[in-house]
């Protein structure tokens, strides 16, 4: 939608083929529903990619300040909540409605339930057909914005790969991403539903490869929130060549080894009369703690003066290093997008096929992903611009 209109306003012709019955549906599940359409802080660090070179050219051919102007500027209000910007209504199916009612205005044809199955280059014409589920169409130019293969039921179901892979691009492995990790350890079920402020990291071996912080939920198979969301594709990547990838938890990520010893001496006089259960009661979530007994051996109904010193510390232990293991991911129907994808060393700065000069590429078909807050939307709006700008451009130049 985003190159669409674009494109229109350099006063090409503009013609847009949506696979599904209607568009921009992946938006409206977007920020829980509010949609989380950019960031203030935009910077390549945020984002993954195999060239970054590349990416810092792209990102710099449209901003965060860019972004809110096209949005403000077709009738849409945004307003930051810290560095993230979100609609003023708090509703991501405004974000969708602004964007068709723009793309009626600048008179873009649309072509809905219409698949397109495959991109060829007529070698006569040099013309570029689009062979679809409603026949053939030919075009000058032509920009794919098919996106990934996260949540498929909106409409990214992988398609736009093949479409690539047919014109003879390669692909970086696709794996889920922001999207929550299964783990092998048994005991999930009994600390389900709890919440925490901890510090997560992921370990291949003796290295730490990743290191995240936030509010981290647990399920009945693994690991959830944020902190994860931010650290599943590169544990997807790490299970792609082996079994499990160790990840370790701090739930006492403010605490160093002083203010422990501080804590465990201000609590010392709690063993006398408590039950190891209500000795450690109040330092954790109390699922947590019962759990982190046991796995101590210890019985929580057992006097607290009379358990082993070694126990209490084990407990201790286990608040500030939990460690479990990854043993695969949420689906790509859990995905909130994909990692991995058409390399941009195979695109120019102006996202140009190398391999089919005149095809452009856009969104999460290309190997760009980024964390949690509004990075991924940016990129649309910024690879959809950019792309869009040179495509219009070197048609008025053929012309």
């Amino acid at each position: 939608m985003m190159a669409a209109i674009t494109a229109a306003r350099q006063g090409a012709q503009v013609t847009l083929m949506e696979g599904g019955p209607r568009l921009g549906r992946k938006l409206l599940v977007t920020g829980n529903g509010r949609c989380n359409l950019g960031n203030l802080k935009l910077d390549s660090s945020s984002y993954y990619t195999q060239d970054p070179g590349r990416l810092e050219d792209v990102l710099g051919q449209f901003g965060a300040r860019d972004a809110i102007d096209f949005f403000q500027g077709i009738g849409l209000l945004v307003r930051p909540k810290g560095d993230y910007l979100y609609p003023a209504c708090g509703q991501a199916s405004a974000v969708q409605d602004a964007l068709r009612y723009e793309l009626q205005a600048s008179g873009v044809r649309q072509l809905l339930s219409c698949r397109a199955e495959r991109v060829r280059r007529e070698g006569r014409s040099g013309e570029i057909r689009v062979e679809t589920s409603q026949g053939t169409f030919s075009f000058d130019r032509v920009i794919l914005a098919c996106g990934g293969q996260a949540a498929p039921k909106t409409g990214s179901d992988g398609s736009g790969y093949r479409l690539a892979e047919g014109m003879g691009h390669s692909l970086i492995p696709v794996v889920p991403a922001l999207v929550p990790l299964k783990c092998r350890e048994p005991y999930f079920k009994g600390v389900a539903g709890v919440r925490a402020d901890a510090a997560v990291s992921l370990w291949q071996g003796k290295a730490c490869v990743a290191r995240e912080r936030g509010e981290l939920q647990l399920t009945e198979t693994g690991l959830s929130g944020i902190p994860v969301f931010q650290l599943s594709r590169v544990a997807n990547y790490i299970l792609k060549s082996q079994r499990e990838v160790e990840i370790r938890v701090d739930f006492l990520p403010d605490y160093g080894e002083e203010d422990m010893e501080r804590l465990r001496l201000l609590r010392e006089p709690l063993r006398k009369e408590r039950t190891v259960e209500e000795y450690f009661t109040g330092l954790l979530h109390k699922k947590l703690m019962v759990l982190f007994v046991k796995l101590a051996g210890l019985s929580p109904v057992g006097a607290a003066g009379k358990a082993p010193g070694e126990g209490l510390d084990r407990v201790y232990g286990l608040c500030r290093d939990f460690r479990v293991h990854a043993v695969g991911s949420g689906s790509f129907e859990n995905a909130q997008v994909c990692a991995g994808g058409v390399p941009l060393s195979e695109v120019t700065e102006e996202l140009e096929s190398l391999k089919m000069p005149g095809v452009y590429f856009a969104g999460e078909l290309l190997d760009v992903d980024a964390k949690c807050g509004g990075y991924n939307l940016h990129w649309a709006w910024c690879s959809g611009y950019v792309a869009a700008m040179a495509a219009a451009k070197k048609g008025r130049e053929d012309a």
